[in-house]
């Protein structure tokens, strides 16, 4: 608590900066706020039923709002981590561009836009979702989990797994094991990813003191901790054809995606540890993203076609 009242002090005394609009867009995490929008539209897309196409996009635009101001809440207490790592150096706030209180406030002001807007023109079912999922992300993981367990990743993947629940209650106005699935296949997709980063990012992250698992149970357990939630990643991904939601085209493309996603986290697992470039790693690393990005893709267009076929 202490580090945290340090810090709304030195953002309550922090002098004005002379950022530029780029400046505060980057406080957002564009590449983050894309996804969560993909995967919530994806999961109206999904949902039985419909809303005004006016009600939609607003309700889209107010999950992307509400993932910015996590962004920008991440960014303003993780500074001074994100100051001594090569990946995250270069951000607004630890490069000087923005001031530690503007972002706080950027933060705050952007959230309780996002949550009003989302509850007011859907329901408060999924505004209080959205609220849940900054509250969570800022809070729950950047404050706590991130810097004190190994776990951080798998506890604190809940925040980036809701979107798509959000976007099927905005719909409904209701969650349900559809939609949890939806959530499941993001929830298990979010170790294996992150942990292939960490893997040729372990110096990064020693050197800011934060427990990743590689840093804390060695490369050996995280090889197979990521071959473990491979699996399941793939299993879930097939989950909405097995349960009826999606169609049986969907579950072969599924499948074959997750098959790609075992057969790459296959070769982490069996990856030679004089391998210093960790290519393996990196190779997992971005399939990940590729399969994440292809998965609901599929799932959207499978409900796309099952709508013109109705």
């Amino acid at each position: 608590m202490a580090l945290v009242e340090q810090k709304y002090l030195e953002a309550s005394d922090a002098r004005l900066s002379e950022a530029t609009p780029g400046d505060f867009i980057q406080l957002l995490k564009p590449r983050v706020m894309s996804l969560v929008v993909f995967t919530a539209f994806v999961g109206m897309a999904v949902a039985p039923g419909s809303l005004n196409p006016l009600i939609a996009l607003i309700s889209i635009l107010a999950i992307a709002v509400g993932a910015g101001a996590s962004g920008a809440l991440n960014m303003w207490y993780d500074a001074d981590i994100d100051a001594v790592m090569s990946r995250t150096a270069r951000r607004p706030v630890p490069s000087g561009k923005v001031m530690p209180g503007e972002a706080l406030a950027f933060g705050m002001i952007l959230s309780v836009f996002a949550v009003l807007t989302l509850g007011l023109m859907a329901n408060w079912l999924a505004g209080g979702l959205l609220a849940f999922t900054i509250f969570f992300y800022a809070v729950v993981y950047t404050m706590w989990l991130k810097r004190s367990t190994p776990q951080n990743i798998v506890i604190g993947g809940a925040a980036g797994a809701l979107p798509p629940v959000i976007g099927w209650a905005a719909v409904t106005g209701t969650v349900t094991p559809e939609s949890i699935v939806l959530f499941l296949i993001i929830f298990l997709w979010t170790p294996p990813h992150f942990w292939a980063l960490a893997l040729f990012k372990t110096g990064d992250y020693g050197r800011a003191g934060i427990p990743m698992l590689p840093n804390v149970a060695g490369e050996a357990h995280t090889r197979k901790q990521i071959f473990v939630y491979a699996v399941l990643v793939a299993a879930a991904g097939v989950a909405p054809a097995v349960m009826g939601f999606a169609s049986l085209s969907y579950g072969a493309i599924a499948l074959t995606l997750g098959a790609g996603f075992v057969w790459y986290s296959f070769g982490v697992l069996r990856m030679d540890p004089s391998d210093r470039q960790m290519r393996p790693a990196k190779a997992l690393f971005g399939y990940s993203l590729v399969y994440l990005f292809a998965i609901f893709a599929a799932l959207l267009c499978d409900a796309l076609l099952a709508g013109l076929g109705s």
